[in-house]
């Protein structure tokens, strides 16, 4: 979900003009507000790595391939690379990397497009993906506190396009505002 998509959701869920213009102002991302020392403490041990247990399917029903995904998945990631390498600029598809992430290494089964509150489901559970780009410095990562979802699969992609991945349960999320809730722990970068 880009910044814009986020303001036009809060907008759409009947928040203010004024409400809107805050989150906007203050900069607020749905990635950047879940502290990324806590994110990063918490990728050290991946040994909870989530299986999936059902088959995948596309968003309109059909069964695909994961190792297809994968191949998707590399090939985008091969043409990000190159344009930076060519551009010195980052590719924007940051949030369907880590999606597409989610799915191959996690069993991410997605919903159809544009549904709100949870991103699809991991072992039968709803789950929200927020992805951090390696041009993020903030270090949080905001999610809303009125999604539906039970937990929150963090994806950090670092500058060499290296991908990390870790669910965390929403009760261990920290109310940020009334609306949002986020991390609190420090980052260890890389």
């Amino acid at each position: 979900m880009s910044d814009w998509d986020f303001l036009y959701e809060m907008n759409e869920l009947g928040y203010s003009p004024q409400e809107i213009a805050d989150a906007a102002g203050a900069g607020l991302a749905p990635w950047e507000y879940i502290n990324s020392d806590w994110i990063d403490s918490q990728f050290e041990d991946d040994s909870d790595s989530v299986e999936p247990d059902e088959s995948f399917k596309s968003r309109a029903g059909f069964p695909y391939s994961t190792l297809d995904q994968i191949e998707i998945l590399e090939d985008l990631v091969d043409c990000a690379s190159r344009h930076l390498e060519n551009t010195g600029r980052y590719l924007q598809i940051w949030g369907e990397l880590g999606e597409l992430y989610a799915e191959t290494k996690f069993g991410l089964c997605r919903h159809e497009t544009h549904k709100a509150g949870s991103d699809g489901t991991i072992a039968g559970k709803l789950v929200e993906v927020k992805t951090i780009s390696p041009e993020k410095s903030g270090d949080h990562v905001l999610v809303k506190s009125q999604g539906d979802f039970e937990q929150l699969l963090i994806i950090r992609i670092d500058r060499d396009f290296q991908f990390k991945g870790k669910l965390f349960d929403r009760s261990e999320l920290k109310r940020f505002t009334s609306k949002f809730l986020k991390g609190d722990s420090s980052i260890i970068r890389d």
